[in-house]
């Protein structure tokens, strides 16, 4: 059977409760010089303490915010002025009107900061985050088919115009005059020109003189 650990005292935990019982002390014993006798003497340094233990949580826990550091001097301030008050700084036996009017507002102030720091943060409800749109899917270029390539058709042959064997026997002789005169067979262009017919009537006569 594993020996039990041996117990440790912490020097810094035993403190913290020496003082903590004696600045219990020192508000009991001021709430009871200022007229609150009984249960409610007793009540103040818990009100007191828990104030101050509340306004610590919210600096650990939520970082330094002007609210919690607010409510912890307010808290600090009241322990410690206790502590000072009971040192014999003041006549308990017959306490100022001040520290009466203090010690009697004192439930409100700390009703109202515990409040606040229990409040102020927890009914806010965190905002969702809007979730990021989704990447658009990359777009794939798709290519253009091709225009179908048609198979080249050649062109109807054109129908051959009759040529009367009269305007045949004149282009020849236009041709052999002007080859008698230029030296060189007369072409197409001449040869509609000096005819005064159209080009496709010329190239059918050129074909014939050929």
């Amino acid at each position: 059977m594993a020996p039990r650990p041996a117990l440790r005292v912490d020097a810094v935990l035993v403190q913290a409760v020496i003082a903590g019982a004696l600045s219990f002390a020192h508000l009991h014993d001021l709430a009871a010089a200022a007229g609150q006798d009984g249960w409610k003497a007793w009540a103040y340094p818990v009100s007191v303490d828990l104030l101050l233990v509340a306004a610590w949580r919210r600096l650990r826990s939520d970082g330094p915010s002007r609210l919690a550091w607010c409510w912890f001097v307010v808290a600090l301030f009241a322990s410690l002025g206790a502590n000072v008050a009971t040192a014999g700084f003041l006549d308990l036996a017959d306490p100022p009107a001040l520290l009466r009017l203090g010690i009697a507002g004192w439930p409100a102030l700390a009703f109202l900061g515990g409040t606040l720091l229990a409040h102020s943060a927890g009914d806010r409800s965190p905002v969702p985050p809007t979730p990021a749109a989704p990447d658009p899917a990359p777009v794939t270029p798709v290519a253009d088919d091709p225009a179908p390539v048609l198979p080249a058709v050649d062109p109807a042959p054109r129908p051959a115009l009759p040529v009367p064997a009269a305007l045949v026997d004149h282009a020849r002789k236009v041709a052999a005059d002007h080859q008698a005169r230029t030296g060189a067979q007369i072409d197409t262009d001449t040869l509609r020109a000096r005819l005064s017919v159209p080009a496709q009537l010329a190239d059918t006569i050129a074909a014939h003189l050929a």
